[in-house]
């Protein structure tokens, strides 16, 4: 696994082939949403029903045959059954079979089940969440989320870890009903007051086909996403901690006393839907207050992906979902997690890293990152070459883009290798992976330059052997050195760790970015915290590059991605609910996005990292996150689910595809009238028909909560997106009482001779001289 990995989905349908005779037809696995209010009362429970209801199907072999003549595997048994966030159920079926379903009226909606992939200290204190920063803060206020359990869905969890311990932790939550599931090489005993829950889902992932070899059939993970995912949300404090002397000093988590509960619903391959549905459905069963999903899938409307209706079930329930936005970008419309009840996550930079140079032999310095910890080069310069220069003879087909440009496996001939340092082109295998080729080839060092998707993002590797990162205009710096120079030398010095590093933060590359193709009115994602180069907890028996030639081990290690950024959100979540009980999911995102800041700590804006260009809305949303300031963040616009159905059915959603996601039965049409851009939601989104936007005066309605104590008056104050007009009514708005609400109006419209053709931005913020209550304003013309 590597967290870097680009984001790419497969639907990945597994065949089952049977053979009867020759007219049985293959079967695959499929989710089925199902309305259980139709049950008839015969049925002693749902999965009595459910599994009569494929039996009776006429196209199922057991309908016409003799059970005891029906091998096994034909039979419809059910894969899992799903009763909380989602009503129905998921089993191996024919397309006959599926089509006979989907004709039937307890039937709301049939998906195939498919592979989703994951996304992949000194954060906390870069967040300001430190008790020396503000000792009555957030941290304090909360408890450091005590009584706030995070479900966490991924690999699963090393529950020996330090950071996992119990001690000085009150008792268990009263309203915990989860359990610790035993299973291979994980007892009960390893639950405690911190790790309170422990389960595992795999039969959705099997029926997939995925690779089972060497699987470890319990909650305990072998992969390490899991461990650094939820040491990240909610790890203890732990002293002493680094990656091979890297980041050295105390980790611990966002919210170091919330209590974690584990879903493992990812092996080697990937995350099944159903699987993950079914980690959604007992997580909610057994009372988390957050969810953290990592993980990422193709962006598919909301009634059609199985994720998002099981997220809509758990925030009707009151958890708050927490998800990756996905490592594909910097390409546009690259987010994932869409679904507008999801607060979706993007990366970005803390003010650490570890610096590296590469001194080339013309007198050039290169600053690059790394973390590699062992044995120097020598002190003095060494041969240089591009790996696309130094192709074994069976890779040869062209230098740029050739399998020896990117230093894949045994694609470098070893007699134009050996004792050199070698430049291999980022992507097509694991960054660090690019190290080991080149040590087995004979090589002394490697530099993995980006290319052009990844621009200036350079991530830190453990490198086998003497190796940095460079951003993609050093590779080409390093390229023409290479080919304008007879003998082209270079060496490389390792900095160390450093802190304070400016600019801080920056937004990821790799971090994916919209538009989201869910909805103009919806931004995603919905804000960025730190994702890169997070130190966190790590399982025994891996090595910090999980390659199979490195035998290095560690209780620690530094990964990269929004699987990162992710956890930072859900422990924040945490923290929130904890000083706020009565908080909704949207509240606490409100207060998140609406306190998020677009500046960084000298004052500037935010650089996107891609070209050190400024970062838009559409690469971090509302922009990065600002616990305290989150704590208390005066007004909040709150979301509840009725706010989502009047959304849906703006949108055009058919009462049909309503139905499947919400359980209800809604009729849009007569309904008072409401556009999707009068969604509650934190940012101003409005579209403006290019033919016609000098005549466009669109309006948007917003309502706003009195969260501070007391009473207060607000001012609002506007920041024109260019070539447009924007007026508030009214411009000031007076409360009275903690959870008093008000409305306001805001007129946008197009100035004469504004220009066309894109998204301009602007702001509006409200302040009571205390709070500043900020939401951007996007007008796509």
């Amino acid at each position: 696994m590597s967290p870097l990995g680009s984001l790419v989905f497969i639907v990945f349908l597994s065949f089952s082939v049977v053979s009867i005779d020759a007219g049985v037809e293959t079967a695959q696995a499929f989710i089925v949403r199902v309305q259980n209010d139709l049950k008839p009362p015969e049925f002693s429970g749902v999965e009595h029903w459910y599994g009569s209801t494929l039996q009776s199907l006429s196209s199922n072999p057991l309908a016409s045959k003799n059970p005891i003549s029906i091998p096994e595997q034909v039979k419809p048994d059910l894969i899992h059954v799903y009763r909380t966030v989602f009503h129905g159920f998921s089993a191996k079926l024919t397309l006959q079979q599926v089509e006979e379903l989907k004709k039937r009226p307890e039937i709301l909606g049939v998906f195939p089940d498919q592979l989703r992939q994951l996304q992949t200290t000194r954060s906390p204190q870069f967040l300001g969440l430190g008790k020396a920063v503000m000792p009555n803060g957030l941290i304090g206020e909360s408890d450091s989320g005590s009584n706030v359990v995070i479900g966490v869905l991924d690999t699963g969890i090393w529950p020996e870890r330090r950071s996992f311990h119990d001690a000085g932790l009150s008792d268990v939550p009263s309203k915990w009903k989860g359990e610790c599931t035993e299973g291979e090489k994980f007892s009960k005993k390893l639950c405690n007051k911190k790790l309170v829950g422990a389960r595992f889902f795999i039969d959705g992932y099997e029926n997939l086909g995925g690779s089972t070899r060497d699987v470890v059939r319990s909650a305990r993970d072998t992969d390490g996403h899991g461990t650094h995912t939820a040491s990240t949300a909610a790890g203890r404090t732990v002293s002493n901690a680094s990656l091979l002397g890297f980041a050295s000093g105390t980790a611990g988590g966002i919210a170091p006393k919330a209590r974690i509960a584990v879903y493992k619903v990812c092996w080697h391959d990937g995350c099944s839907d159903s699987d993950i549905l079914a980690g959604f459905d007992k997580a909610v069963e057994d009372g988390v207050d957050v969810i953290s999903s990592s993980i990422g899938g193709p962006p598919v409307p909301d009634y059609d992906d199985p994720i998002a209706i099981g997220a809509f079930g758990a925030t009707e329930q009151g958890v708050f979902v927490s998800a990756a936005a996905g490592n594909s970008g910097p390409s546009e419309s690259s987010v994932t997690n869409i679904a507008p009840w999801i607060t979706t996550v993007g990366a970005s930079s803390i003010d650490r890293r570890f610096a590296a140079d590469l001194l080339l032999g013309n007198g050039s310095i290169i600053n690059g990152s790394s973390l590699y910890n062992g044995k120097p080069l020598p002190e003095k310069n060494l041969s240089l070459i591009y790996g696309g220069d130094a192709a074994a003879e069976a890779a040869k087909f062209g230098v740029a883009g050739s399998p020896a440009a990117f230093c894949m496996p045994e694609s470098l001939s070893p007699k134009l290798t050996r004792g050199k340092i070698v430049l291999c082109d980022r992507g097509m295998s694991a960054r660090a992976a690019k190290s080991l080729v080149v040590k087995e080839a004979g090589g002394v060092g490697v530099i993995v330059a980006n290319v052009e998707m990844e621009g200036g993002n350079i991530i830190a590797d453990a490198h086998l052997i003497p190796g940095l990162a460079i951003t993609e205009s050093a590779g080409h710096l390093v390229r023409n050195y290479i080919s304008s120079t007879e003998k082209p030398e270079a060496t490389i010095v390792f900095r160390g760790t450093q802190v304070g590093v400016k600019p801080a933060p920056v937004i990821a590359s790799f971090s994916s970015r919209g538009p989201s193709y869910g909805s103009p009115f919806i931004f995603k994602p919905d804000m960025v915290a730190p994702g890169v180069d997070i130190l966190a907890a790590w399982p025994d028996g891996l090595s910090p590059t999980e390659l199979s030639g490195d035998s290095r081990r560690t209780k620690f290690n530094i990964l990269s991605g929004t699987s990162m950024s992710c956890p930072h959100v859900s422990g924040l979540a945490a923290l929130l609910k904890g000083a706020h009980p009565d908080w909704s999911p949207g509240a606490v995102r409100s207060a998140l996005m609406t306190t998020a800041y677009t500046h960084d700590q000298d004052g500037k804006p935010l650089l996107d990292d891609t070209d050190y260009t400024t970062a838009t809305v559409f690469v971090m949303g509302a922009g990065h996150v600002d616990p305290e300031k989150a704590s208390n963040p005066g007004l909040i616009y709150n979301l509840t689910v009725e706010d989502y159905i009047d959304f849906m059915c703006a949108s055009g959603f058919s009462g049909d595809s309503i139905k499947i996601i919400t359980r209800r039965s809604v009729s849009c049409r007569g309904s008072h009238k409401f556009h999707p851009w009068d969604i509650n939601y934190p940012i101003i989104s409005v579209s403006v028909d290019p033919s016609i936007r000098s005549k466009t005066r669109l309006t948007v309605m917003r309502t706003v909560t009195n969260v501070g104590e007391g009473g207060s008056e607000y001012s609002v104050t506007v920041r024109n997106p260019k070539g447009i007009s924007v007026t508030v009514d009214p411009k000031k708005m007076e409360f009275k009482n903690k959870g008093e609400k008000q409305s306001y109006k805001v007129e946008i419209s197009v100035e004469e001779g504004g220009e066309g053709g894109g998204a301009v931005v602007g702001s509006l913020s409200w302040t009571d001289g205390k709070h500043l209550v900020t939401s951007p304003i996007v007008v796509n013309i």
